[in-house]
C-alpha cells in the first residue's frame, strides 16, 4: 500500500510562486513514476507534470511548460512541483500520484495511488 500526502496549498497573487509537495509511504519509492494533477471547480481533472523513476526524464502539460518544474527526491521519499509566474486559470485542487511501475504518463488510468489533494488559489 502506497499513502501519499500532498503540502504546500494556499492562496497566491498572479504572479507568485508556490511549491507543493508530496510525502510518499513505502521502501520502493524510487521505484515509482510520479505525477501531478490537478481538477479545477467544474472541470475534470488534467495532468500536470510527470517524472519517471529515475528523475531523468519529466512530461508536462502544454499550459505549464516553462512555469511549473517537476523534481524528486528519492532519499526523501519526496516529490515536488514548483510553480511560477501562477495565473489565475492555475487555480484548482492539485494531487500527486504514483505509477507502480515507474512511468510517468498523462494519463490517469497508468496511476495506481492518490493522495487526497492541496488547494492553490491564485487571485488576479
Amino acid at each position: 500500500q502506497v499513502q501519499l500526502v500532498e503540502s504546500g496549498g494556499g492562496l497566491v497573487q498572479a504572479g507568485g510562486s508556490l511549491r507543493l509537495s508530496c510525502a510518499a509511504s513505502g521502501r520502493t519509492f524510487s521505484r515509482y513514476g510520479m505525477a501531478w494533477f490537478r481538477q479545477a471547480a467544474g472541470k475534470e481533472r488534467e495532468f500536470v507534470a510527470g517524472i519517471s523513476w529515475s528523475g531523468d526524464r519529466t512530461n508536462y502539460a502544454d499550459s505549464v511548460k516553462g512555469r511549473f518544474t517537476i523534481s524528486r527526491d528519492n532519499a526523501k521519499n519526496a516529490v515536488y512541483l514548483q510553480m511560477n509566474s501562477l495565473k489565475p486559470e492555475d487555480t484548482a485542487v492539485y494531487y500527486c500520484a504514483a505509477d507502480l511501475y515507474g512511468g510517468y504518463s498523462s494519463m490517469e488510468r497508468a496511476y495506481e495511488y492518490w493522495g487526497q489533494g492541496t488547494q492553490v488559489t491564485v487571485s488576479s
